[in-house]
């Protein structure tokens, strides 16, 4: 932490932002049009435009974006606190996106499409896991001077971050009861929660496939996390004693468990930065704080894929 109050420097007027969240009116480009615009300005980047704005700020709503911080108190830390919170909620977004679209492609039982779009969901948790790295240089000492300012503000209140537990099987409806006020957010978080996740596609895949599943494990409460069950573990195992890079379902198994590994680095590493600033005290949003993060560090979302490694 420096020692010194933080000076804020003014990047964007605030209260002239279009602060629409819809999209922006956009010219469409092609090949062509973009090889004449080249040619007009001779291979130098355009620097000319009419209105109040230009197509880079209008394709992401990029002033909007950069006129959302407001840290609350005079911590020097705060402002890293702060961005590098907002930077993981869209990664989450991200995240969930691909998982989304992993599922759906379960359902149509194109695997390969899964297959790749699980290697970038694994890309984008490693991607957040390092946001550590960022956070970790902020001390006890630091932290403290804009604790109080959070209030019970807390990242398990995370409704970006439920709808990827709760796609991944790792159902709450406790928590999601948090957002049962938030009439923007609720109806989506209730869908999540009361749909079957990514993990319950895959048993279903293999169930289409000829795998002997129960239907304790075909026809469940979607509310309820999921947990082992022994046809699913016996279904993988057959799929493993046939392992090859050939072997379509075998490959899915393992994408799933390489994001579950590093899924569990990432819980494990909030578990030990959030232990060496605040220690054991109690969590800004009623949690026991480090107790409650490290109850959730053994949590799997495949947890199956682990087990079999017991019989191989």
């Amino acid at each position: 932490m420096p020692d010194y109050k933080p000076k804020f420097p003014n990047i964007v007027d605030i209260t002239k932002v279009n602060n629409s969240p819809l999209p922006r009116e956009m010219d469409l480009s092609n090949d062509e049009s973009r090889f004449k615009t080249s040619k007009k300005t001779y291979g130098s980047p355009l620097t000319e435009y009419k209105g109040l704005s230009n197509p880079y700020i209008d394709y992401q709503s990029i002033d909007l974006l950069l006129s959302l911080q407001h840290p609350r108190s005079k911590g020097y830390d705060e402002m890293c606190f702060y961005i590098v919170g907002q930077v993981k909620e869209i990664l989450y977004k991200g995240l969930h996106f691909e998982l989304y679209n992993a599922r759906e492609q379960i359902k149509e039982n194109n695997i390969n499409n899964t297959i790749t779009i699980l290697e970038r969901a694994i890309c984008f948790i490693k991607y957040i896991a390092d946001t550590w790295n960022i956070l970790s240089t902020i001390k006890p000492e630091g932290f403290n001077e804009f604790r109080d300012f959070l209030g019970t503000a807390s990242g398990q209140l995370s409704f970006m971050y439920r709808h990827v537990e709760f796609i991944l099987g790792n159902k709450s409806v406790k928590m999601a009861s948090a957002h049962k006020n938030v009439p923007h957010v609720w109806p989506e978080i209730k869908k999540s929660l009361e749909t079957p996740s990514l993990y319950d596609e895959v048993i279903f895949y293999l169930n289409r496939r000829g795998y002997k599943i129960s239907q304790k494990a075909i026809k469940r409460d979607w509310t309820k996390t999921y947990r082992s069950q022994n046809s699913v573990k016996d279904a993988w195992l057959s799929i493993y004693k046939k392992s090859s890079s050939k072997n379509s379902e075998y490959l899915l198994a393992e994408t799933l468990i390489s994001f579950d590994e590093q899924f569990s680095i990432y819980r494990w590493r909030h578990f030990t930065l959030v232990k060496k600033i605040i220690g054991y005290k109690s969590g800004t949003g009623g949690s026991s704080g480090v107790e409650w993060l490290e109850k959730v560090t053994s949590h799997h979302f495949f947890p199956e894929l682990w087990e079999l490694r017991n019989d191989l």
